[in-house]
């Protein structure tokens, strides 16, 4: 069920990111960055996209840790994303606002998945990570995230509509990195 007394934006036209009140403690300045995905969801128009950019940017270096550490980082963005959501959203007085992004950063991640089991912690992955291949399966995992993330198709469509809170706004975004993950598995089976 939603928060039908919070109103979330129309995010067919431009919107202002909603300031961080005056009064708000450390903590509370040190999450609603992270909410807004380090800055990455501050533009009026497409936040969710250029969020998306923020967190694809951000996914690089963390791949090159290698596979196991960007696991667990990306399951540990998912589960304190739901707390990161869920109090940006009360510090911005709304419900899902599109400029909070940490949960476009986490789906992102969840779709570079197997990008990061292909790389590898090895020596050369800054080489790998350059090449031809490796850009056009960053790119197309953008891509898929966004065309899912955007066309809500079943069920992050009722994931979105359906559940309240921090774990709603992760939710649908969660889903949509696992379904482009999928895609993105059959997608780079054909060019690879």
């Amino acid at each position: 069920m939603t928060d039908h007394h919070l109103s979330k934006p129309d995010i067919s036209k431009a919107n202002d990111c909603p300031p961080l009140p005056a009064n708000a403690g450390v903590l509370d300045r040190i999450i609603y960055w992270l909410g807004i995905g380090l800055g990455s969801g501050l533009p009026r128009r497409a936040p969710g996209t250029w969020g998306t950019v923020g967190g694809l940017i951000a996914a690089i270096p963390l791949m090159s840790l290698g596979v196991v550490p960007f696991f667990i980082l990306t399951i540990l963005s998912c589960l304190i994303g739901i707390w990161i959501c869920d109090r940006t959203s009360a510090l911005m007085g709304g419900h899902d606002n599109p400029h909070i992004v940490w949960d476009e950063w986490a789906g992102m991640w969840i779709a570079l998945l197997p990008l990061s089991y292909m790389l590898g912690a090895t020596d050369s992955f800054w080489h790998d990570i350059s090449q031809g291949t490796s850009i056009l399966a960053l790119i197309i995992a953008f891509i898929l995230f966004r065309f899912f993330d955007i066309i809500k198709p079943p069920p992050i469509g009722w994931a979105d509509k359906r559940v309240a809170g921090g774990l709603g706004i992760m939710l649908d975004d969660i889903i949509a990195g696992v379904m482009a993950l999928i895609v993105w598995l059959i997608v780079m089976a054909f060019i690879v």
